[in-house]
């Protein structure tokens, strides 16, 4: 079955079909550099990570038309845009026109006042009266973060920049977008020279309202208390949008013809779009436009809107694709409830960025998603549960193994494969991809099942050399993924590249990690051996060799109050990790 995706404006599932299914264009709203990303805005840009991943996968089919029901296999080109936000979003977003004040403005303002108090962030040498080196500081650490959470267009847009525009630099388009749209009819400057604001016309539009059924009947009507009836006079209709502003003592300017000024937010988007994915307008749309379900209204019903009366054309973007918010321990997040956590926050806390994603993403993306602490927690043991099966197969491929012992097993991998497509082909069902991989490396079958028991009987001989082993910290190139996974050497292989081809589109195995590292008393992994947890190591093991169980449990309670997980492996050996 070819990949299937909820479409936010057509509102229901269907076939997501591309102009080309060899190469897909796909924008994605990016963050707006004004402080660092919160687990929020991750949840939605890994979504869209999540969907990337796997459009380029050989595994994945996309259909050629709404009736193609074997779809064209992978694997594909994609190119996906990521814009930085540096100028124009302003504070009141939820307003089409928006309201309050730049966020960059308020961003120099909160880090002026954090300078004087002596509370800049570690390593920020930024002047707060500078908004280009704010927009510079605070892209610079979203690119650090999602480099850690593994955004592959981040990763991409390092070898090409023009994969991460910003605003700032984006204006002349925005300019010359503005000028046609005004010459279509579509647009009108209002006020006197030199200090002119310039509208969107939505009943130039018919289609406008139909991606978030906010309609010009509706609006009229007040719905949503969008229209704020004391700043409406000078427009043609209570709905026409901001496109650019003449404001000289706005933060950041640029000369135009209107006055010198700044863009409307919702146009910006719309020109590092088409920039980048359709420079000559060929086509006049994209096949994939994603951002947080907060962006449908106003954000992208205006984008599409100003877009279409561009191009001319009567779709902006083929599909649409919006993930639902996240809660924190089941309630808004929110600095005055303590559950506002950044990425940084949780990787200074000693979280693996891997167990990160692996919680932001396990949730389908059209259910609001629970952060928790827990299952934080339960996300580093199931990757650690993976990342030992990785080993054993590892282990077994490179000679540990007879080619028959453990096959059974092992093959539980192979299988996994198909169902983890099927998953994620409609409409990214994420959990029960997940639970395909869980079954297909022993994990998700219990200690109760035979097949986990004589698993487990023959890992235990050969897991202290097995836990040394210290895995790839990057999935092997898909075309060789899928050359070992259909046609290796031997089950071991086989399964080994099924392994990788699972984790080029999860993100979270073959990540970089911690090395293991040996030493006398077992395998630090993840952890370095320091002095006191040596020396209580020592104590323990004098202890139980002496049969003091009730000294030795004594002991491995102290260390895991530190924080420590202790596993005794055979020969009286250890394996330590971060709880």
């Amino acid at each position: 079955m070819p990949l299937r995706l909820y479409n936010t404006l057509a509102k229901r599932v269907e076939p997501f079909v591309p102009a080309d299914a060899a190469r897909i264009t796909f924008y994605s709203c990016g963050p707006t550099v004004y402080d660092d990303a919160h687990i929020g805005n991750f949840r939605s840009f890994l979504a869209a990570d999540l969907l990337r991943r796997w459009l380029e996968s050989p595994l994945c089919r996309v259909a050629r038309s709404p009736d193609d029901a074997e779809g064209v296999p992978g694997p594909r080109t994609v190119v996906q845009v990521m814009n930085i936000t540096d100028v124009g979003h302003m504070t009141d977003d939820a307003s089409a026109d928006g309201g309050g004040e730049d966020k960059m403005q308020a961003a120099a303002r909160r880090l002026a006042e954090a300078k004087k108090a002596g509370k800049l962030p570690p390593g920020a040498a930024v002047d707060p009266g500078d908004p280009y080196a704010i927009a510079a500081f605070y892209a610079e650490r979203f690119k650090e973060d999602a480099r850690r959470l593994g955004l592959r267009v981040v990763q991409d847009a390092d070898r090409d920049p023009t994969l991460m525009p910003r605003a700032t630099r984006s204006v002349p388009g925005m300019i010359a977008m503005v000028e046609r749209l005004i010459a279509k009819g579509h647009a009108y400057a209002v006020g006197p020279a030199g200090r002119q604001t310039v509208y969107f016309s939505v009943q130039s539009f018919p289609e406008y309202g139909r991606l978030s059924g906010n309609t010009l009947d509706r609006l009229r009507e007040g719905a949503g208390e969008r229209i704020d009836a004391a700043h409406q006079a000078e427009k043609r209709h209570g709905a026409d949008f901001l496109l650019w502003k003449s404001d000289p003592t706005h933060v950041m300017k640029w000369p135009s013809p209107w006055g010198e000024g700044y863009p409307g937010w919702h146009v910006e988007c719309s020109v590092m779009a088409l920039a980048r994915l359709d420079p000559d307008h060929a086509r006049g749309e994209i096949d994939l436009h994603s951002g947080g379900e907060d962006n449908i209204f106003p954000h992208h019903e205006c984008e599409i809107a100003q877009s279409c009366a561009f191009t001319g054309n009567p779709l902006y973007a083929r599909m649409w694709f919006h993930p639902r918010f996240l809660l924190v321990e089941g309630e808004k997040m929110s600095k005055s409830k303590g559950n506002f956590f950044t990425a940084r926050d949780l990787f200074a806390r000693g979280h693996e960025p891997a167990a990160v994603r692996l919680e932001l993403i396990k949730t389908h993306y059209r259910s609001n998603a629970n952060f928790t602490e827990q299952g934080l927690k339960d996300s580093a043991k199931r990757i650690e549960g993976y990342r030992r099966f990785a080993r054993c197969v590892y282990y077994a491929m490179n000679g540990g193994l007879s080619k028959t012992e453990l096959s059974f097993e092992v093959e539980s991998c192979i299988d996994a494969v198909s169902a983890f497509a099927d998953a994620l082909n409609d409409d990214i069902n994420v959990a029960e991809a997940i639970s395909a991989v869980d079954m297909g490396t022993l994990i998700g079958m219990g200690g109760a099942s035979s097949s986990m028991s004589r698993f487990m009987q023959t890992w235990h001989e050969f897991e202290h050399r097995a836990t040394a082993i210290n895995l790839p910290d990057s999935p092997m190139a898909a075309s060789q993924a899928l050359d070992d996974f259909q046609s290796g050497q031997s089950i071991y292989h086989r399964a080994w590249g099924a392994l990788h081809l699972l984790d080029g589109i999860l993100g979270v195995v073959f990540s970089p990690q911690h090395q293991a590292i040996q030493t006398d008393l077992g395998v630090f992994v993840g952890v370095d051996p320091s002095p006191e947890v040596e020396a209580l190591l020592r104590d323990r093991a004098e202890a139980r060799r002496a049969k003091d169980f009730a000294r030795a449990d004594a002991i491995r309670d102290r260390l895991t109050a530190m924080g420590y997980a202790i596993k005794d492996a055979p020969g009286g050996k250890v394996e330590v990790r971060r709880a």
